[in-house]
């Protein structure tokens, strides 16, 4: 006697929309520019020195990239220094920003978001994946959160097969 069960896919049935982050994941290489690398001794930056080589300097390796502009050396930086090399990387970068990678990476995730078209998830039970290869920064999943209270049904975190409850309007 050969008695054949059907499998039945719960999760595929479920009714569940799940939304990966990562998709919203910024294209091109995040890179920092060290302004520390312009200073007199690691101290001081010497004005007629740094516009030789705001001058002199090949942009162009900042192509494509999203660039963060920062100082990890204690150091006073003028604010007109900031703006000359944002004006040298902004014709060749994607992104500039003043602040650090992980700044850079959360504004970039904002900017999307900001965009992000919620009308998918109205009524929705939406299941926010968790793991991925991505790195994820915190202030996406607590922007995306924000958004989806707003319009969906409820939410949760994790895989479609094991979440864990975030929000459920109530009815």
């Amino acid at each position: 006697m050969d008695i054949q069960e059907n499998i039945i896919n719960k999760v595929a049935q479920s009714g569940l929309l799940t939304f990966d982050l990562a998709t919203l994941a910024p294209d091109g290489d995040l890179v920092e520019y060290d302004i520390k690398d312009n200073l007199f001794h690691g101290l001081i930056l010497k004005e007629k020195d740094f516009r030789a080589f705001i001058k002199d300097n090949d942009w162009s390796q900042y192509g494509g990239k999203h660039v963060a502009i920062m100082c990890s050396a204690d150091a006073i930086i003028p604010t007109w220094a900031i703006m000359l090399l944002a004006n040298k990387l902004e014709p060749f970068a994607k992104t500039v920003i003043f602040g650090t990678k992980e700044d850079l990476r959360d504004q970039l995730f904002d900017a999307k978001l900001a965009n992000l078209d919620m009308s998918r998830f109205v009524d929705e039970r939406v299941v926010v994946k968790g793991c991925g290869d991505i790195y994820i920064p915190e202030s996406a999943f607590v922007t995306l959160t924000v958004k989806l209270s707003k319009v969906a049904k409820s939410i949760m975190y994790g895989e479609p097969c094991s979440t864990v409850p975030v929000f459920k309007r109530k009815t």
